[in-house]
């Protein structure tokens, strides 16, 4: 049985990415908008997943991805309060901040290939 995967994240951690990888791989993978949200366990509500992931960014590298951004470090802090529930029930974190896309799918799969719930 393939798990259902709910991917959160602070804005520009790569969710989108890896959600549309895992879908490619036949994973039934879910992007919860997490990260624009006051509602702590939105992830659990609206995806009720068998597998968590949480995608982490830093300023730096967020920047780098998206030189257009019109926001500041304290923004990913504000994200970060509202995902504190969620990255404290994820079942692998991933700190997106010096890893490829590639990298991130990689490190992924290779957790996702030991899961078991």
């Amino acid at each position: 049985m393939t798990p259902r995967i709910a991917v959160v994240g602070p804005c520009v951690s790569g969710k989108t990415e890896l959600v549309n990888a895992l879908r490619a791989d036949g994973f039934e993978a879910r992007h919860v908008v997490q990260e624009h949200s006051y509602v702590p366990e939105m992830w659990e509500r609206i995806s009720q997943p068998d597998v968590l992931i949480f995608l982490d960014v830093d300023y730096a590298a967020a920047k780098a991805r998206r030189p257009y951004i019109d926001w500041g470090p304290e923004r990913l802090r504000e994200q970060a309060a509202r995902l504190a529930h969620a990255r404290e029930h994820c079942d692998l974190y991933v700190d997106t901040s010096d890893l490829s896309k590639d990298e991130v799918r990689e490190w992924v799969l290779a957790f996702l290939d030991g899961f078991n719930p």
